[in-house]
């Protein structure tokens, strides 16, 4: 690996995983995509799932923000591949996609729960009495704009045909991001969309409903980036009278946001992006999204 070097003990596993997976054509596919796990060099090291069309490239980007857990131990089981499914189904339009896995979590998590000791995990908000949701935001933005410049410089991608996909506190990130109006960034879609949700595992337990919306609108300020937010009726964690009230300060700041509330999903409507069961239901909106900025 280049760049910051990971921990030694993860070395033998990075070997492992760094292998790549063809996908063979199916009837109806129009492009055969290939699998693979990166170990990412960057200024935090972190492992990602890639999946992309078969071929030398450049592709179009698109970066996929998974969301957090607050807990410790949850973080450290978190799933190496996310979204496998949607990722896919934009591997399978022509685009590169990197699902990275956040400092803190699985395999990077520096685990020793008798010590209390977990990963680096930098995107927390703090205390409710006073989160502080900017910046747990703008950090997860960052490592968007180190995973672009990293495939920008190796030449793997399109450098400024760039989609960034994030649910729930990845979402957030992703307005967060737009608030800074990376060039390369064309466009961006959120599922789900937040921070502070189900406080205390309560549904509909929110950190400082009020903050999070204010701070909605001051992204909304400076944001021109055009954008898609997606959210189900029956999430407990960002419901619709919540994701509502962030759309309306969103866009009364000048913010670019198309907002759309799909029916109820299963029994949590929260993770309906992890579903392969949802693709029918949200990749039209996406299709005709994405078919709209070119």
């Amino acid at each position: 690996m280049r760049g910051p070097a990971a921990v030694v003990r993860y070395l033998p596993i990075t070997l492992y995983l760094l292998v790549a997976f063809v996908m063979p054509a199916r009837a109806g596919d129009d492009i055969r995509i290939q699998e693979e796990i990166w170990a990412l060099p960057l200024p935090l090291p972190m492992f990602a799932y890639l999946v992309r069309p078969v071929g030398e490239g450049p592709f179009p980007l698109v970066i996929m923000n998974h969301g957090v857990s607050l807990n410790p131990t949850d973080r450290s089981f978190f799933p190496l591949v996310e979204f496998r499914d949607a990722a896919k189904w934009f591997a399978k339009r022509g685009y590169l996609v990197v699902a990275p896995v956040g400092t803190g979590y699985g395999a990077s998590a520096i685990d020793i729960p008798e010590r209390g000791i977990y990963g680096p995990f930098f995107s927390t908000v703090g205390k409710c009495t006073n989160p502080n949701f900017r910046d747990a935001g703008l950090a997860v933005a960052k490592v968007d704009l180190w995973i672009i410049d990293y495939l920008a410089a190796e030449k793997r991608i399109v450098p400024k045909d760039v989609i960034v996909v994030g649910q729930s506190a990845g979402g957030w990130a992703s307005i967060a991001l737009s608030s800074v109006n990376p060039p390369q960034v064309k466009a961006i879609i959120i599922f789900a969309g937040g921070r502070g949700g189900r406080v205390g595992g309560k549904p509909n337990n929110n950190c400082a409903p009020d903050k999070l919306v204010e701070q909605t609108g001051e992204f909304g300020r400076t944001s021109r980036v055009p954008m898609l937010w997606i959210y189900i009726e029956n999430d407990t964690f960002f419901g619709p009278a919540l994701s509502k009230r962030m759309h309306e300060a969103f866009t009364a700041a000048g913010g670019r946001a198309e907002y759309h509330l799909m029916p109820p999903f299963g029994n949590e409507g929260h993770f309906f992006i992890g579903s392969p069961d949802a693709i029918p239901l949200w990749s039209p909106l996406v299709a005709a999204f994405l078919d709209s900025r070119k």
